[in-house]
């Protein structure tokens, strides 16, 4: 994955890490209290704060059930979801959302589907 300056690995990422900061303060939780609620280390969770890691869907889900937050708000800040005009990001839950599905699988198909929207969002232009 390539890097930007400062070794941040994206712009979302880093709005991601900001949010969940926000969010965890507000729930009065330390880093390693969140952690280990999300079943994550603490130093994994501190470099995803700090834009360093991109975390898996599965792993913002855990992150979501244990502030107490919408998945779904993780998931458009971290990129993996992105409402469009006209698309409210369904297909994407969908595939999030699918419990007989692999991680890997679920980001080769929304990797898909970001394709084919790319493809027909140009083809429109």
């Amino acid at each position: 994955m390539a890097k930007g300056p400062k070794g941040k690995v994206g712009k979302t990422v880093e709005t991601l890490g900001d949010y969940l900061r926000e969010q965890r303060v507000a729930a009065h939780l330390s880093l390693r209290q969140l952690a280990e609620q999300a079943g994550v280390s603490n130093p994994y969770l501190s470099q995803i704060e700090r834009g360093l890691r991109r975390p898996s869907a599965e792993v913002l889900q855990q992150i979501a059930k244990a502030l107490r937050i919408s998945a779904e708000q993780l998931y458009l800040r971290a990129g993996i979801v992105h409402p469009q005009d006209g698309v409210g990001g369904s297909v994407e839950l969908a595939i999030l959302g699918d419990t007989q599905l692999t991680e890997r699988q679920k980001q080769s198909l929304l990797d898909v589907y970001a394709s084919f929207l790319a493809l027909n969002q140009a083809s429109s232009d």
